[in-house]
């Protein structure tokens, strides 16, 4: 024990990941905030130490029989860690893309919204779960819940000119000597030697639409259905964004998506949407802007549901006071951006009755304009005011200074990173010399001068979601930031108006797509030079330096590590004893370049690749290192896996990719998220030498830096949801600040000093 005070966190010797052997003290029901530039160690010591020791302490009160269904969680690399209380962690993950998920069932205000229409909904249609789409009861049959009919393109699904045996079936996945088509061949059903034009009409129905049942293929009992149920259960029924992008092309070319005619998309029954209260269903309910709802609920007046109907309030306001007021309960919520998603679960916790918890944020002010800022703000407050430990991890200076106590990690990033650089208050932190002390006042000035923009992008008509017929000009060959708070419209004037095409190059947060095999090198095409330089440079083929061919080592197929199932259990990754987690065969590993073996240059952080790839002789990967380097991403390691990287720095990655594209328009949604204050300056150095070469670049953006930087500003709003989708503003940054007729205006007069 290290004192008697049980107000204090204390951690001794960690060394999660980059962590250098780390001790620090973290106040008890206090907001601390954790800051540092982006792979400095931050995420390691919150969510990787403190927060995953905590669940996995947890979890060990449960009995073995529960345990057995969770998830086997390691210790941290940490000699010590006391006074820990329960974490709750509240992160960026997209929620669950289930397409049964919506913003009202995540929340559970749908499940309340359905007590009251069971008590006061006429007629009567049954107790609660009769309105939920998610149970028989309640779901309409015909769509079973989706909301949606499906109807199949069969020209996708095969070439009718030519037979099973020379690969009519078109699939995904489905070749002609493969086991899906010689279930189909050898069925006796139809003959695998003629042409699907020329089947006959059973022969084309059992093809196509036969009942599940068993046929013997080579002697083995195998099952056969036909081809259309068998499409829709292979694909349908799971989540399209999870989807390989070849298989995604198939279902975006072979399915079509039409509202069930049955319940109009209300994943209804009859019973449940007849039922109304003053002449709205629960349907018409869930479709309205919560901020409306809210005050439709506050209309009702019955005291049987009363205390019931304060609670729904609650939940509605406080939806609205995290600036998603916006939003509707029957929002997908696969649909939701990371932010967004953060602040939905943020909303389940604001009416808990738990204290003395630890709640663990990232960087929860993604997405929010400045307006939005302050109520987040406050929102932090409230927990930690209710006798909880709060844990921040933040960029941005607006709510640094709200932070009881601040511990700033770096003083660089990857190798160069994680040691405490300071520990104490904001006041402190200014003086402190440290990257974040000399960076937190920061103020980007309004250029003296601006570009003049050479030709114009017209939108016309705009009425994409709320968008209210909006007319435009976006001006080409300048830096067009677009603003406007959270559900203003400003993404669906972006990317709803302006058409992919060859000359646009839109880059988003989205997830990048790949195995667990994926990384920088691979993703950017990186390793192919690395490959050719080794095998030029030891006279052997290049594919021994893939770990995704011949030189894998064979143990592990290449991954490091050896995935073990455990049936029920979670399963165990535990590092492959033959190579040691190096990936590749030893007689691979004896190969050199320069020095180094494969698995040592795909160890290096970008920084340091670059550096080794310095020579002529290196031009290619050099260029592809030098834009991951422009693009701020040079901490991050060659083989990082791909799934461990954040929102920020997949669109970053992406970036860098597209930098050689011969586009000449540049679409980029909120760039400056998870980068450190002093990664800014770095950013709009990067944009403007994209407009310098001549392209046009469009940001969607809520940084003031990047606003006051930009040449003309497209401000959207006035408010979000259906009290946005308008232009109001376009011109330049000093005009905007000059006239301060926004909200937008209002914040970046305050940013730059005027």
């Amino acid at each position: 024990m290290l004192a008697d005070s049980h107000d204090t966190i204390y951690v001794r010797g960690a060394r999660e990941n980059n962590l250098r052997n780390i001790d620090i003290d973290i106040p008890k029901r206090r907001l601390t905030v954790f800051t540092g530039v982006s792979g400095s160690g931050k995420s390691s010591l919150v969510f990787g130490t403190i927060a995953a020791e905590s669940q996995r302490l947890i979890n060990e009160t449960y009995s073995a029989f529960l345990q057995s269904f969770m998830p086997n969680l390691a210790r941290p690399e940490v000699d010590l860690l006391e006074n820990l209380s329960a974490a709750i962690v509240v992160d960026q993950e997209r929620m669950g893309a289930n397409s049964r998920s919506t913003v009202g069932t995540a929340t559970d205000a749908y499940a309340m919204l359905r007590i009251v229409f069971s008590r006061l909904g006429q007629p009567y249609a049954g107790p609660s779960f009769h309105f939920s789409f998610n149970v028989p009861q309640g779901m309409c049959l015909t769509c079973e819940g989706m909301g949606n009919a499906t109807s199949i393109d069969l020209d996708q699904l095969y070439d009718k000119d030519k037979s099973l045996r020379d690969g009519a079936i078109t699939i995904p996945g489905y070749t002609a000597d493969g086991w899906q088509v010689r279930i189909y061949g050898e069925s006796g059903f139809l003959d695998p030697n003629k042409k699907i034009r020329d089947f006959t009409d059973q022969e084309l129905h059992d093809f196509l639409y036969k009942e599940p049942c068993k046929v013997k293929v080579s002697g083995i009992n195998m099952s056969y259905e036909g081809l259309v149920p068998r499409v829709q259960k292979s694909f349908l029924t799971k989540d399209r964004e999870a989807m390989q992008p070849h298989i995604r092309a198939f279902v975006d070319r072979a399915v079509t998506y039409t509202e069930c005619p049955d319940c109009g998309g209300s994943r209804l029954n009859q019973a449940a949407r007849d039922s109304k209260i003053d002449g709205i269903n629960i349907a018409d309910a869930s479709r309205m802007q919560i901020s409306d709802l809210a005050d439709w609920c506050r209309g009702l007046e019955a005291a049987e549901v009363a205390p019931l109907i304060a609670t729904l309030l609650q939940t509605l306001d406080s939806f609205v006071e995290i600036g998603l007021g916006y939003l509707s309960l029957d929002r997908p919520s696969g649909t939701l951006s990371g932010g967004e998603a953060q602040r939905v679960k943020m909303i389940r916790h604001l009416g808990s009755s738990l204290t003395d918890v630890t709640y663990v944020f990232d960087e929860p002010t993604v997405g929010l304009h400045p307006h939005d800022i302050q109520r987040m703000n406050d929102l932090l407050i409230r927990l930690r005011d209710k006798g909880n430990t709060v844990l921040v991890v933040e960029h941005k200076p607006e709510t640094i200074a709200i932070a009881d106590h601040v511990v700033d990690l770096g003083p660089r990033a990857g190798v160069h990173g994680g040691e405490v650089c300071f520990s104490g208050t904001v006041d402190d932190l200014r003086s402190s010399g440290t990257l974040t002390g000399k960076h937190l006042d920061d103020r980007v000035q309004l250029k003296s001068t601006v570009r003049k923009h050479k030709g114009k992008l017209e939108i016309r008509g705009a009425s994409q979601h709320n968008l209210v017929d909006v007319d435009v000009d976006v001006p080409l060959g300048v830096l067009c930031v677009v603003t406007g708070v959270a559900g203003s419209g400003k993404s669906s004037l972006i990317h709803g108006s302006i058409p992919a095409s060859s000359g646009v190059v839109s880059v988003d947060q989205s997830a990048i797509r790949g195995s667990r095999r994926s990384n920088p090198a691979t993703y950017t095409g990186l390793l192919d030079q690395i490959r050719t330089a080794f095998a030029k440079a030891n006279g052997v083929k290049p594919a021994l330096f893939s770990a995704n061919s011949s030189g894998a080592c064979q143990n592990c197929s290449g991954l490091g590590v050896v995935y073990t199932d455990l049936a029920m259990m979670a399963g165990v990754a535990t590092v492959c004893e033959e190579c040691e987690g190096r990936r590749f065969q030893p007689e691979v590993l004896q190969y050199t370049l320069d020095g180094k073996n494969i698995h040592e240059v795909l160890s290096m952080s970008i920084g340091a690749a670059t550096e080794f790839f310095s020579g002529g002789e290196y031009k290619k990967a050099h260029a592809i290192l030098d834009r991951m380097n422009d693009v701020g991403l040079g901490y991050l390691g060659l083989g990082q896996p791909l799934n461990t990287l954040s929102g920020g720095e997949r669109q970053r990655l992406k970036l860098a990719i597209h930098m050689a594209d011969k586009g000449g328009i540049y679409v980029l949604d909120e760039p400056t998220t998870g980068l450190h204050l002093a990664d800014v300056a770095q950013l709009l150095g990067l944009l403007d030498r994209l407009v310098d070469a001549g392209k046009s670049v469009i940001v969607i953006e809520h940084h003031q830096a990047v606003m006051a930087h930009a040449d003309w500003i497209i401000d959207m709003g006035p408010g979000a949801g259906h009290d946005g989708g308008k232009v109001v503003f376009q011109g330049t940054p000093q005009e905007l600040v000059d006239s301060r007729g926004t909200l937008t205006g209002e914040h970046l007069a305050t940013y730059v000093g005027v």
